[in-house]
């Protein structure tokens, strides 16, 4: 029997890249909801033409009381959240599945959100049902690459890692949430202290191979108050910048006001950032990456340095945060059975899964160095 997996936000940015790929997996029967019914109808239309394949749907809001008993009628086995943005969302997508007894698992990267899921922890066990948050490019992949290699690794000192996207803009809701915290304080780590900086500030230029120097600033994600107790690192840090180094001065500018209460309300200003992008995606490469530089001591006590880099061509970086949703349904799909409980989206798939749901090798590619050589 098919396992029976609901998109939220099925026809969205990434809702329709995680659509694209289960609705052609044989031993998954795909059904997407969202609020607009047009959009939905066009939505299956289009997956049903491409895959052969029929796919059911729910027209509602998955954040209302109907959600339950839509997920029972239709016997879902796994919801996957992609309704952003998660900043200031409620876990309400979540609450029902556990009353329904279904397991789910979202795309955020809201440190907020994910770090916070684990309210939902004795609720979660007691219905036998895994809540998994942050089903993305971090702390899920990040994680696993990390995972990957730890064992070349006695200790862990510092982890600095981020995303250099392409020029193609994101939806709309992406933007509304990365923007929510421009100019405000995210707490980082150095040499085991908390400290704060500025968000989508501190501009760096960093060389990154295949797409030459990217602007990158600061950014807030889950993987600061997971992986210090992880692994152990004691510094820890993470930046993100636009395919276009325009696109990075804009948003600094924009943390800037917001920092200094020229702006209130970042969304309108995301709306507006959001169209500008759109006219200068054109200028982009379609390069992306996302990077992890690992410090600490090797299995002999020698200094070990660790550069990770999965690079994406072509417009393809939304793959990444995409598909480890896909990753986790294909292995379920196959009898995988995750531990009950609500928790960050970490240890759950490997680097391996991950690339094997994106399936895309001319595309994208990961790379591993080390400072001594090894591979």
């Amino acid at each position: 029997m098919a396992f029976k997996v609901l998109v939220v936000g099925g026809y969205g940015n990434f809702g329709s890249i995680v659509c694209r790929h289960l609705a052609s997996m044989p031993d998954v029967d795909l059904a997407i909801s969202g609020r607009d019914p047009h959009k939905l109808l066009r939505k299956v239309e289009a997956l049903q033409a491409a895959s052969g394949k029929a796919c059911a749907s729910w027209c509602g809001d998955a954040m209302g009381p109907g959600f339950q008993s839509a997920l029972g009628s239709m016997g879902i086995e796994l919801v996957i959240h992609t309704g952003g943005p998660f900043q200031g969302q409620s876990y309400a997508v979540a609450e029902s599945c556990i009353e329904a007894g279904v397991n789910y698992c979202d795309l955020s990267d809201c440190r907020t959100f994910v770090n916070g899921i684990g309210v939902l922890d004795a609720r979660a066990k007691a219905a036998g049902v895994a809540i998994l948050s942050g089903c993305s490019s971090v702390p899920t992949l990040s994680s696993a690459i990390i995972d990957q290699q730890r064992y070349r690794f006695q200790r862990i000192d510092s982890i600095e890692h981020g995303i250099s996207s392409s020029a193609k803009m994101p939806g709309l809701s992406t933007v509304e949430g990365v923007l929510a915290y421009a100019g405000k304080p995210i707490k980082q780590l150095k040499d085991g202290r908390v400290h704060e900086v500025p968000g989508w500030q501190d501009l760096t230029l960093r060389k990154m191979p295949h797409l030459g120097t990217r602007l990158l600033a600061n950014v807030d994600v889950p993987d600061m108050d997971i992986f210090a107790g992880r692994y152990g690192a004691r510094t820890l840090s993470f930046k993100a910048g636009a395919g276009l180094k325009l696109g990075g001065v804009a948003n600094a500018l924009f943390a800037q006001a917001q920092k200094m209460g020229l702006i209130r309300d970042h969304a309108p200003w995301a709306a507006r950032l959001h169209r500008l992008g759109t006219r200068f995606e054109r200028f982009g490469d379609g390069k992306s990456a996302m990077y992890i530089d690992v410090q600490g001591l090797g299995v002999e006590g020698q200094p070990l340095s660790m550069t990770a880099q999965l690079t994406a061509w072509n417009d393809k970086g939304p793959e990444i945060p995409s598909c480890a949703a896909v990753a986790l349904a294909t292995k379920m799909a196959q009898g995988y059975v995750p531990e009950p409980g609500a928790r960050p989206c970490v240890g759950e798939i490997t680097v391996d899964e991950y690339m094997a749901a994106i399936n895309d090798p001319e595309n994208l590619s990961l790379s591993v160095h080390f400072s001594d050589g090894q591979r």
